[in-house]
């Protein structure tokens, strides 16, 4: 996650159109217009992570247009043309909003159910986090970790293929994006984990506890003599932003570890295994997944 809390790069279309295209799951985009829950029914979960990235990308470009209109209005210039592709691109957004809100209700592992029951967590990230986590293919959540980019030990080398999900890590920082955003309100949970995460780190930060990576950010990578993240690294402390990211994504791991436990459990019939440092590192602080209100 980008230490200046902006999102991280999602694939580009050109990474997997191809494929897309001989599986035939552009297909459904002709299919939004029919009946919304005729839809959701026959959406496959490869559709469902296509949709998540369309829905993404078009949200992106919606509000790249609606800031082109703004300037041409302050301006004087005409923009009717601009103004009616931003609203057909509207349209096809809540469409696709749509469907990934009836399927995240109503997909057979009921994961999704439970996940729109935690404030911050809606249709299009329930659905984003169903159609990529499979509970199969995890015996532990330090694999969704990995696999979501989460795992900083796990590095991307030049010329090496990405080792994580780039669609599922944006997934993953838009939620800790809306844990941040909603941790005031009364129904929040994860929120307050968040708040206190960032508290601690805060603390550590000020004591001088991640002077080394402070150290290595100054040796890895060259910031001008008058930038704000120069000045803090120079002291031997993390900027701001890095110790906030720090804090959303050890929330958004948190969450992802619950996940994986009602998964699991739902899946097996039986509770996940430990995790490795409770299991044999005499690590204690567990925090038990959260107590949810699913939605019906």
């Amino acid at each position: 996650m980008d230490s200046n809390g902006s999102p991280p790069t999602a694939s580009t279309p050109a990474e997997w159109t191809e494929e897309l295209e001989e599986s035939g799951v552009p297909e459904v985009l002709r299919r939004l217009s029919k009946d919304i829950r005729t839809a959701a029914r026959t959406l496959t979960t490869k559709e469902a992570r296509f949709l998540v990235d369309v829905y993404y990308q078009w949200q992106h470009e919606r509000i790249r247009q609606s800031n082109q209109i703004r300037a041409l209005t302050v301006s004087g210039e005409p923009h009717d043309a601009t103004a009616f592709v931003l609203g057909q691109s509207a349209v096809l957004e809540r469409q696709v909003q749509a469907v990934l809100d009836a399927w995240s209700m109503s997909e057979p592992t009921e994961m999704g159910r439970w996940a729109r029951g935690i404030t911050g967590v809606g249709a299009i990230i329930a659905a984003g986090l169903v159609a990529h986590l499979d509970i199969t293919q995890a015996a532990t959540v330090g694999h969704w970790w990995r696999f979501a980019g989460l795992d900083p030990t796990v590095v991307w080398k030049s010329g090496e293929k990405r080792p994580w999900n780039a669609s599922l890590k944006v997934i993953c920082w838009k939620a800790g994006q809306s844990f941040m955003k909603n941790q005031h309100r009364e129904t929040d949970v994860y929120g307050r984990h968040y708040r206190a995460r960032k508290a601690y780190e805060q603390a550590k930060n000020e004591a001088g506890d991640y002077a080394d990576q402070a150290r290595a950010a100054l040796a890895n990578k060259r910031y001008g003599a008058e930038t704000e993240a120069r000045k803090w690294y120079e002291q031997g402390k993390l900027p701001p932003g890095h110790i906030d990211a720090r804090a959303r994504r050890w929330t958004v791991k948190l969450f992802l570890s619950h996940y994986h436990d009602v998964a699991y459990e739902r899946h097996y019939g039986t509770p996940p295994p430990l995790p490795y440092p409770i299991a044999h590192l005499g690590h204690v602080d567990r925090i038990p997944p959260a107590e949810v209100t699913t939605k019906t």
